[in-house]
């Protein structure tokens, strides 16, 4: 502990200020600098478009957050800096009594929190100096772990003691943990043949693997010859357990090789959860082995939960997963389309391209549930590509049939600006479809530019110089739009239906609804409302000169066949009333 201290006195603590005030980050640190136990190098981050720049491309010990500083939502902001941030403790900042804030900010991913009133030297100070510890405590500690696996070392005491401390931390914040005990299949049949030497490497190797599919708050260690344990934290439900088991299947999928040898290697997972499956490191232990051997019953790697109702839960995930794979392949996608109505004219201007999945059991998968597994497995990316694709071919399809100028609008998921070809294979899509790109319109929302914003940019401005136009979804429930419209080649907002549906009901709804018409107009945006279904809010968004409107009112989204014979009601009716 004296170590430590005599370090910390000598060492350089980097500081990241998050206050919108210049006032309030000379405060700060002054205080921090009047202390002698830290030599704080200070940086100074005032408002939210520096702030990502900052947390992905600096390095930074600590972050000190003035909650004044969010974009609508201070947990979701505090989630975003926990996640972006590597994990670097937070210290949050406010001036509401401890007793009311500190435990939702804790729980959200805050090392601590202080209440501005009571702030002074010794406080903030003791605050920054406590998180820095407990971080670098915690990266030795992770350190060492990774240290002996990587040298096949086995201690289990101080597997114990890690889980105890998780378990403790899991207690304290009231959140779920998990343990994942893995036991690699007919293992002694490897030391027989290549001898024990050889099968330390392969638990190297496994280990390696494993290790890039965890998350960094994630605990990898060796407990035996053949057997890993994986400590979970910060579980929210059996879906973040599912996550981390899908990417240890994945990575234990592929044969082995060492020294000429190609080792096909199988596991069979045992999961136990706290508090459900217990509360002691032993019994959290003893219930996973007991799972894992359960799962030694099914050939190749498989997986059992200790809890039966966890299992049942995570396994039908899975199962939804490789089900849609299937559902990829063979053609079970299918692509409905809603119409987007002009006010001014009552024409059809457009269509949104709205994916539904035709299960072979004969049930309509519903997008809410598949579209999240979609997301968490990354089949998202290939799956919007094919929409893009369909889209392209019923665009050319409806002008043959005589619909030359309608818009057809794609969702472009958060996943797919992950794949660094996105630009590429989309410019592929449409010059192979041969279409007017004018008329192809992607819809994205401000969490699928939050990951990498420069990057999207970039990416916006590619697609957009070849004619291709974007719409921002959802408008109005995020906490960056003003900066987006600012940056990004947006031609069109849509009103989330959240708040057309509150029309009639709140003023509030009808403030915010004037304001984002007004300002789309006076940014020379077009703007479609979601989600109309009555005469009363049709009305109203028709005073506010709202563009287009979208929603039951007018239709359902429709397969492709109910579509052609909607907008040939539609010209029907113009005629009838000229």
């Amino acid at each position: 502990m004296t170590e430590m201290m005599d370090l910390m006195s000598r060492s350089s603590v980097r500081i990241l200020i998050l206050t919108p005030e210049h006032t309030d980050f000379l405060w700060y640190g002054a205080l921090l600098r009047s202390s002698f136990e830290i030599l704080p190098d200070l940086t100074w981050c005032p408002d939210l478009v520096d702030c990502d720049d900052l947390i992905r491309n600096a390095r930074f010990d600590v972050i000190i957050w003035d909650c004044i500083l969010h974009g609508g939502s201070e947990v979701a902001f505090l989630q975003y800096l926990s996640v972006s941030g590597d994990d670097k403790p937070i210290v949050a900042l406010s001036s509401e009594p401890e007793d009311t804030r500190a435990p939702e900010l804790l729980i959200n991913g805050a090392a601590d929190y202080l209440r501005k009133g009571a702030l002074d030297r010794w406080s903030l100070a003791r605050a920054v100096r406590c998180v820095w510890y407990a971080q670098q405590m915690s990266d030795s500690a992770t350190g060492q772990l990774g240290l002996e696996v990587a040298s096949g070392f086995i201690n289990r005491d101080l597997f114990f003691d890690r889980l105890l401390q998780a378990l403790m931390r899991a207690e304290r914040s009231e959140t779920r943990l998990a343990l994942l005990h893995i036991n690699l299949d007919d293992f002694r049949s490897v030391n027989e043949s290549l001898g024990y030497q050889m099968g330390d490497q392969l638990m190297l190797k496994l280990a390696d693997r494993i290790r890039q599919g965890l998350r960094r708050v994630d605990s990898l260690m060796r407990i035996g010859g053949d057997e890993f344990a994986i400590i979970i934290e910060k579980v929210e439900d059996s879906l973040d357990v599912t996550q981390i088991i899908r990417k240890v299947v994945n990575l234990l999928g592929d044969a082995v090789v060492l020294n000429g040898h190609r080792i096909a290697v199988s596991a069979s997972l045992g999961v136990a959860t706290y508090p459900e499956a217990g509360d002691t490191p032993e019994t959290l232990l003893r219930r996973a082995n007991r799972a894992m051997f359960e799962a030694k019953r099914d050939a190749g790697t498989s997986y059992r939960f200790y809890n039966q109702q966890l299992h049942i839960t995570a396994g039908r995930q899975l199962k939804l997963e490789a089900d849609l794979r299937n559902a990829l392949r063979g053609n079970e996608l299918e692509l409905y389309y809603q119409p987007r109505i002009d006010l001014v004219t009552e024409e059809v201007r457009g269509v949104e391209c709205l994916l539904r999945w035709n299960h072979p059991d004969g049930t309509l998968v519903p997008p809410d549930e598949f579209i999240p597994a979609a997301e968490r497995s990354g089949l998202i990316v290939p799956i919007g590509y094919w929409v893009i694709e369909q889209a392209c071919h019923r665009l050319r399809d409806a002008a043959l049939l005589g619909y030359p100028g309608l818009v057809f609008a794609v969702n472009l998921s958060f996943r797919q600006f992950h794949d660094r070809k996105m630009t590429e294979t989309i410019f592929r899509i449409i010059y192979n479809a041969n279409v007017d790109t004018s008329l192809l319109e992607l819809e994205l929302t401000e969490s699928a530019m939050m990951h990498d914003p420069d990057y999207a940019q970039r990416c916006l401005r590619e697609l957009n110089q070849l004619g291709i136009s974007f719409a921002l979804d959802d408008f109005g429930t995020g906490f960056s739009s003003l900066s987006n419209l600012q940056h990004l080649p947006i031609a069109l907002v849509k009103i989330d239906k959240s708040f057309v549906q509150e029309l009639g009901l709140s003023r509030d709804a009808e403030h915010i609804i004037r304001a984002i018409i007004s300002l789309a107009h006076s940014l020379q945006m077009s703007v479609v409302a979601e989600g109309v279904e009555t005469e009363g809010q049709l009305e109203f968004l028709r005073q506010q000169q709202c563009d287009e409107v979208q929603g039951y009112y007018y239709a359902r989204p429709m397969p492709w066949n109910d579509l052609v014979e909607f907008l040939a009601s539609r010209n029907r009716l113009a005629c009838l009333q000229q």
